[in-house]
């Protein structure tokens, strides 16, 4: 992969981190850390400015999520309706908490969307249910592209820091990514675990 993504950004330069930024928000195994710190060691030896690589970067991270975005449109909450009365146990929720969370989702999605493009994993996923609430499209690009620019300007700046050490970086991230998934997923466990089934109203 890290192979792959060297080509590229040497390759398309700002074109190839454009592309690498897009496809790592539609298939968010491509590490972000990765294509970004690399570009930022670029700064470093003076193969890319930082202003142009924030520009792009954060232009493919903005039209990656859009994808999710509009699949959460199509989609809609409704449609989950369902689904979520026959396998509510297993999603941990019930028709309420759904239309709950859709209201929460319209009164503070901006920040909602915002505060998650700096989590693993969630980044990405965000968008999705963004879509089925119908956020507003402005302020779901407003609230992805300032997210995203601070969070690969944080990328690129360790890149540009760190030069030929950022692989480094990677011991750091890749077991706090893990431990957060680990979390998360014992967090899921629990809910399971403790449902307790009650008709929807």
């Amino acid at each position: 992969m890290t192979e792959f993504i060297l080509n590229l950004i040497a390759w398309g330069g700002y074109v190839g981190i454009f592309i690498l930024m897009t496809l790592e928000n539609v298939f968010p195994p491509i590490p972000s850390e990765v294509i970004m710190g690399f570009g930022g060691m670029a700064v470093a030896r003076g193969d890319m400015n930082m202003t142009p690589l924030l520009i792009w970067g954060t232009a493919g991270t903005t039209l990656g999520n859009l994808f999710w975005y509009a699949v959460g449109r199509w989609i809609g909450y409704q449609r989950l309706r369902p689904f979520v009365d026959r396998h509510g146990r297993w999603l941990t929720l019930r028709w309420e908490d759904v239309e709950g969370l859709n209201r929460f989702f319209r009164r503070h999605g901006l920040w909602v969307v915002f505060v998650f493009r700096f989590l693993p994993t969630f980044r990405t996923m965000i968008s999705l249910p963004a879509g089925m609430a119908r956020m507003g499209l402005p302020r779901f690009l407003l609230a992805t592209f300032a997210g995203s620019a601070i969070w690969n300007a944080i990328l690129a700046y360790a890149g540009l820091l760190l030069g030929s050490r950022f692989e480094q970086l990677q011991d750091y991230v890749g077991p706090l990514a893990i431990g957060f998934t680990v979390v998360a997923l014992a967090y899921y466990l629990w809910r399971v675990v403790t449902w307790q089934e009650r008709p929807s109203s």
